[in-house]
């Protein structure tokens, strides 16, 4: 199946849109709450009421992100999150009123970005936006060219992902954790220090963002997801991307 390639908005036209923000919410009181909050800090809304017709517009629109509600009419949101995510990389912020470790988990492991659990506060719902299209937009701003540790290959700018000179599709955050772990290959990365590089915000779950983000790109690159070749977790450090060589060269 094809894979629609998510773009950022600033990078449609040429000049700098307001975000594009996908709402997928049943409850009115919230859809409303969060589309005016949303409004009022210069974000474009669409939105959407039943698994359905989000589905619909995820295929037809360009979007920068979708806040996508779990408990859905026809639908639960983390088959809707697995659906979108065969055909478009757009990041995805579930929101939950179920805030056990298991459904948050569920959440994360069907390619979700990031979760708010409800109720939540309009600064914390907007910071957390702010940081996921941070992490959206991340890659061309810091240093442009292609990074390459063995057979992965990372084109900065436009940030694809090559492995043995096939096309990996990541989510924001994947590629972000990815870009992080390669540029620090043969290193041990703690905890702390990769969660600051690729969420860069205090979250009571963090520990398990990370366990999951990394879960997910090890089912996308490791020929074994179960024995890491690249990936690999030293207990009580951090993890490590292991290599043989390392090489980041700019754009000719």
């Amino acid at each position: 199946m094809s894979t629609h390639r998510y773009t950022a908005s600033s990078k449609r036209s040429g000049r700098v849109d307001q975000p594009r923000v996908l709402i997928v919410d049943d409850e009115t009181r919230y859809l409303r709450l969060i589309e005016i909050n949303l409004r009022a800090s210069h974000y474009e809304t669409v939105t959407a009421r039943n698994a359905a017709e989000a589905i619909a517009i995820a295929a037809r629109e360009q979007l920068d992100l979708i806040l996508l509600d779990i408990m859905l009419p026809d639908k639960l949101g983390y088959d809707v999150c697995q659906q979108i995510r065969e055909f478009s990389q757009v990041p995805i912020i579930m929101l939950t009123a179920l805030g056990e470790a298991k459904n948050i988990v569920k959440g994360l492991d069907a390619g979700a970005d990031d979760y708010i659990p409800k109720p939540f506060s309009a600064q914390e719902l907007l910071a957390r936006i702010r940081a996921v299209l941070r992490r959206s937009s991340a890659g061309s701003e810091d240093s442009p060219g292609v990074l390459r540790v063995d057979e992965f290959e990372v084109d900065l700018e436009q940030r694809r992902v090559f492995q043995s000179g096939k096309e990996i599709h990541l989510t924001p955050t994947e590629y972000k954790l990815l870009v992080e772990l390669m540029r620090n290959a043969g290193k041990v990365m703690v905890p702390d220090r990769l969660l600051e590089l690729v969420w860069g915000y205090q979250h009571e779950a963090r520990p398990r963002l990370l366990w999951q983000a990394v879960h997910r790109l090890r089912q996308k690159i490791e020929p074994d997801p179960s024995n890491p070749t690249y990936i690999h977790t030293r207990q009580g450090m951090g993890y490590l991307f292991a290599s043989e060589r390392r090489d980041e060269s700019e754009d000719e």
